[in-house]
């Protein structure tokens, strides 16, 4: 049961499961070797971090919708729009998407490498160049896409838009005027479906290794990130 005990070491379950109920729980090694080795689902190729549950209760796919985000503490109600885009063009996209938010943008790095159980760790710098950030997020590209323990947010408070490729490789946007990053998704094929389901709304595992964060803490000091908060 080697591959077995690796496989539960580096990558966690996640989604609302009740113990007990997870469909890896009783596999071989063969069947789950299997279904961690499949990232192509139709014409969508998943990244490395995330896999569907072995039942798939949710099948990847390309597309996005509108949502929105309800804010306790504020009491206001925020629109959202959740997207899923094949690895060939995800990163391309996710720049595409930072292009409205201006030129001098905040970034926060979420990172969940040191908590195997439940939580994050959020990194946060202020105000630098939108060129210069773009610059470095291509040097670690294979670091956000393929790392299940790695997301990403680029803001603007002054607008206010927020836009984020988290741990499960989704693209999510966050504010009031959400044409500009439509027509983004758009101009990558990628077409409104207000009825298509996440990875994150069912059961999933995230995969990561200890390269990655070792990458992580490169990423860290390139962007000038020295504390967190949670």
């Amino acid at each position: 049961m080697g591959f077995l005990k690796k496989f539960f070491r580096n990558v966690f379950r996640d989604g609302s499961m009740p113990l007990g109920t997870s469909s890896f729980e009783h596999l071989s090694e063969e069947e789950l070797e299997a279904h961690l080795g499949v990232a192509r689902y139709g014409n969508f190729m998943l990244t490395d971090a995330v896999r569907p549950s072995y039942d798939l209760q949710v099948i990847p796919c390309q597309a996005y919708r509108h949502d929105s985000y309800h804010d306790e503490e504020s009491k206001s109600t925020v629109p959202v729009l959740m997207g899923a885009v094949s690895r060939e063009e995800l990163f391309e996209a996710f720049m595409d998407l930072l292009d409205p938010l201006g030129s001098v943008v905040d970034v926060v790095l979420e990172t969940s490498h040191s908590r195997p159980e439940t939580g994050h760790t959020d990194l946060y710098r202020e105000h630098i160049d939108m060129p210069v950030l773009k610059s470095i997020l291509w040097e670690y590209e294979d670091l956000l896409l393929n790392d299940g323990c790695v997301g990403l947010a680029v803001l603007n408070p002054g607008i206010p838009q927020e836009v984020q490729l988290d741990e499960h490789k989704l693209l999510i946007v966050y504010g009031e005027n959400q044409a500009p990053f439509e027509e983004a998704f758009r101009g990558r094929s990628v077409q409104l479906d207000e009825q298509v389901r996440f990875v994150t709304e069912a059961e999933h595992v995230h995969s990561s290794s200890d390269q990655y964060a070792e990458q992580f803490e490169e990423l860290k000091t390139r962007l000038g990130m020295d504390c967190g908060y949670m």
